[in-house]
């Protein structure tokens, strides 16, 4: 590892400048934009920074929390004041999860430019880190974290303090063992070298150092055939195991004379089993493995609901950052509500509530720039129109202009289909999902320049599901609502269309008809008839978004919709929690492209799956998934007090059809987060594996009120990866937890 102080990037004029420090002006809106002082630290890790009105008092920010840096007036503070500020002296940080933007404006196009590009190579630098080179930062950070007087050395009493931010209570007396033995100059005091030999000595993995021994002919190594043999034996990788030991070694093993001797030492084999190769998820899958091929209506679509909303339901903020962060996650089904607005350009915002509004135009630029920069595949724009016949001229019309050769305005064979079209046919294309005058079928016709279409669709069912009743029609009569031509006729494959029963929709459904439930009806539909629902989600797209009555942007579970087939199911992306762990964890494989074949037995309208009755399947085959939870690393501070050392245990959770719904969790540990060890074995049995989801939670246990959560971590059941492997722990935002992580030995076998 570099001393801390030689762990800064090579000399760079941005980087000098912005050591300097910069007076930047934070731009919050037309009326506030305060001045603060802004500085990377010698550590090229961290920014400070201070208000102008504070005295000594600085706060901070890591570099590894900003994602991205936006130029000019790329964020919808400065969309609003673009006319306050030169572009060439504004840029936006973009940090990681759901944190808010960080909007600034420096004294100088010049300045501005060292900030944007100093950010960009200091992100860059992280994100071509390996995982031993971010180990060694983590190490390193420890360090300097301990060196309160920053001499470049550090006592026993700031190794203790670094004890309890690390999460440990550990004996004195062994602490003062471990000290001595690192103390190499005999100083009473660690230098930066020292300290890496104690910080080795005190996360030395026993449980890896027995695995190792156990398979090493020697004891000193594994040799090119005791890897094989692990791999054979542990990993069941079967008849790869001999050439990809060679490879693992090579990639792995970090000394050279045990490369060239096909051998791997005991730091080689942590590194392979905390690597990406090492990993609980199958790195195959998360590769874009799947048939790209078939229908729209047998994957399933990564969906937003109320896309613009940052915040809940009534009062919350709309802006076009929902848009950007849902894309981000490769989600392909974005929802757009549709209002007029003043000046004729109409609005976007959550109707008869006090949440803020958008213009649409900015919300169709905004896709228009990151539609596709996570993921290739199609992008669907649910519109809630609620606009004038003028104002959904103005819509279509800036939907064409804006969008262009993207906007997806006729079939791509020129002909009515019979079948969607696959994904792969439609890359790169927008399409608009919404109501339609007519069919596909009469598409070339001489229509009217506007029609009447029933509102009787998601949105007067969300209308019915809300707090508020006063827009629904007393006679309870099925409204009607103009719509134009110019709009109706971008509405290609996704129309819109009234449920009425599974027997209406089987005779004279569309492939390219479209049906909306709010959560409470899909259930319904479930209890009542959910081997129907699976048939009609082989043949056709359903969309299912939470209750109105969610007014605080809390989400449904989409498990409950995915296995009786139903493609889209949105979720308010905003909100962090079990239900968008589960998304993010399906959504994981296939490179986060945003689309996930269904299993056969969702896309056979010849079979007749029950998901309450798995036991029924002609190939039923239930599996056992033995679980043993060995041991967790580094897990984060819950609080941060000093004295404050979490008592961690290990929750996990199935997912899938209702006879696979099962938690087990282990026992706790007092008063360790850097280094628990369980050893405890949990079993389940899994009845239909390609729908189920597993997820492993981390959290501090507390007696008196509820626990804390850690981090977490979820994995669909096809992905996982049999043997010795680490979890490495995500935050509640999704974002990582390097270094923390479980590590786990994974068993699957058919249940007898």
């Amino acid at each position: 590892m570099e001393s801390p102080q030689q762990s800064c990037v090579q000399p760079d004029a941005s980087l000098e400048i912005m050591k300097a420090g910069s007076v930047l002006r934070k731009a919050k809106s037309r009326i506030w934009g305060g001045h603060r002082h802004y500085k990377l630290q010698d550590d090229c890790k961290t920014i400070a920074y201070k208000s102008s009105w504070a005295m000594n008092s600085f706060s901070t920010f890591s570099v590894g929390d900003v994602e991205a840096v936006r130029e000019g007036h790329e964020s919808e503070v400065f969309l609003s004041v673009a006319d306050e500020y030169p572009p060439e002296r504004c840029f936006t940080l973009v940090f990681r999860g759901r944190r808010g933007n960080l909007d600034l404006v420096a004294e100088s196009a010049e300045e501005a430019q060292a900030w944007i590009r100093g950010m960009q190579t200091l992100i860059e630098n992280l994100q071509n880190m390996g995982e031993s080179e971010k180990l060694d930062q983590w190490i390193s950070d420890l360090f300097l974290k301990a060196d309160r007087n920053k001499d470049g050395r550090i006592s026993f009493k700031e190794v203790r303090r670094l004890l309890k931010l690390m999460n440990m209570d550990m004996n004195e007396d062994h602490a003062s063992s471990l000290f001595r033995t690192a103390d190499k100059s005999q100083t009473g005091f660690l230098g930066s070298e020292e300290f890496v030999h104690f910080y080795k000595m005190l996360t030395q993995r026993k449980e890896v150092v027995e695995l190792f021994h156990e398979y090493s002919s020697d004891g000193q190594t594994l040799s090119h055939c005791d890897l094989e043999e692990f791999l054979r034996e542990e990993q069941l990788e079967g008849d790869r195991s001999q050439e990809h030991a060679l490879e693992l070694i090579q990639r792995y093993e970090p000394s050279d004379t045990a490369k060239t001797n096909h051998t791997m030492s005991i730091d080689g084999f942590l590194m392979y089993l905390t690597s990406a190769d090492g990993s609980i998820f199958n790195s195959e899958d998360q590769r874009l493995y799947q048939d790209m091929t078939q229908p729209l209506n047998h994957y399933f679509i990564s969906s937003s609901h109320n896309t613009y909303l940052l915040e809940d339901q009534l009062k919350g903020r709309s802006s076009v950052e929902g848009y950007i962060q849902a894309l981000k996650r490769g989600c392909r089904c974005l929802e757009i509500d549709c209002w007029d607005g003043s000046s004729g350009e109409p609005v976007v915002y959550h109707g008869h509530t006090f949440t803020s509004k958008i213009l649409f135009k900015d919300v169709i630029n905004t896709v228009a720039k990151y539609a596709f920069k996570t993921s290739e595949y199609p992008v669907i724009l649910s519109i809630e129109n609620r606009c004038s016949v003028e104002q959904q001229k103005v819509m279509a019309q800036l939907l064409k202009d804006i969008l262009g050769d993207m906007l997806l305005r006729t079939t791509i064979d020129g002909k009515v289909p019979s079948v969607l079209p696959s994904p792969e046919e439609l890359k790169g294309k927008i399409l608009v999902k919404g109501k339609k005058i007519g069919g596909l079928e009469s598409l070339d016709a001489d229509n009217p320049v506007s029609g009447e279409v029933s509102d009787e669709d998601d949105s007067s069912e969300l209308r019915r599901d809300s707090l508020t009743t006063e827009s629904l029609p007393s006679d309870r009569k099925k409204s009607k609502r103009s719509l134009t031509k110019e709009l109706s006729d971008l509405v290609i494959y996704c129309k819109n269309e009234h449920f009425n029963n599974f027997e209406h929709a089987r005779i004279h459904g569309k492939p390219y008809d479209i049906s909306s439930f709010s959560e409470s009806k899909g259930r319904k539909i479930i209890k009542e008839a959910a081997a129907d629902f699976v048939q009609h989600n082989a043949r056709q797209i359903t969309r299912v978004y939470p209750s109105g009555l969610r007014t605080d942007s809390s989400n449904f579970c989409p498990q409950d919709m995915w296995i009786v087939g139903c493609q889209m199911v949105a979720l308010n992306f905003q909100t962090a929690g079990l239900e968008m762990d589960l998304n993010d964890g399906l959504f994981s494989q296939n490179n986060h492209c945003g689309y996930v074949l269904k299993p056969e037995i969702l896309r056979n309208s010849e079979q007749q799956f029950n998901p309450e009755r798995p036991q029924d399947r002609k190939d039923y085959c239930p599996l056992i998934l033995t679980i043993q939870v060995i041991s967790g690393q580094q897990l984060p501070k819950v609080n941060n007090k000093v004295g404050s050392i979490v008592d961690p245990f290990v929750r996990v959770e199935i997912y899938g059809v209702p006879p696979d719904q099962a938690t087990q969790e282990t026992s706790y540990i007092e008063n360790n987060g850097l280094n628990p060890c369980w050893n405890e074995t949990l079993e389940f049995v899994v009845h239909t594996p390609e729908l189920a989801l597993i997820r492993f939670v981390v959290e501090d246990y507390d007696m008196a009120t509820k626990n804390d959560f850690i981090g977490q971590y979820t994995v669909p059941f096809s992905c996982i990866q049999s043997g010795y492997r680490h979890i490495h722990l995500l935050s509640k935002d999704g974002t990582s937890l390097l270094p923390s992580s479980l590590f786990v030995n994974i068993n699957i076998t058919e249940a007898s």
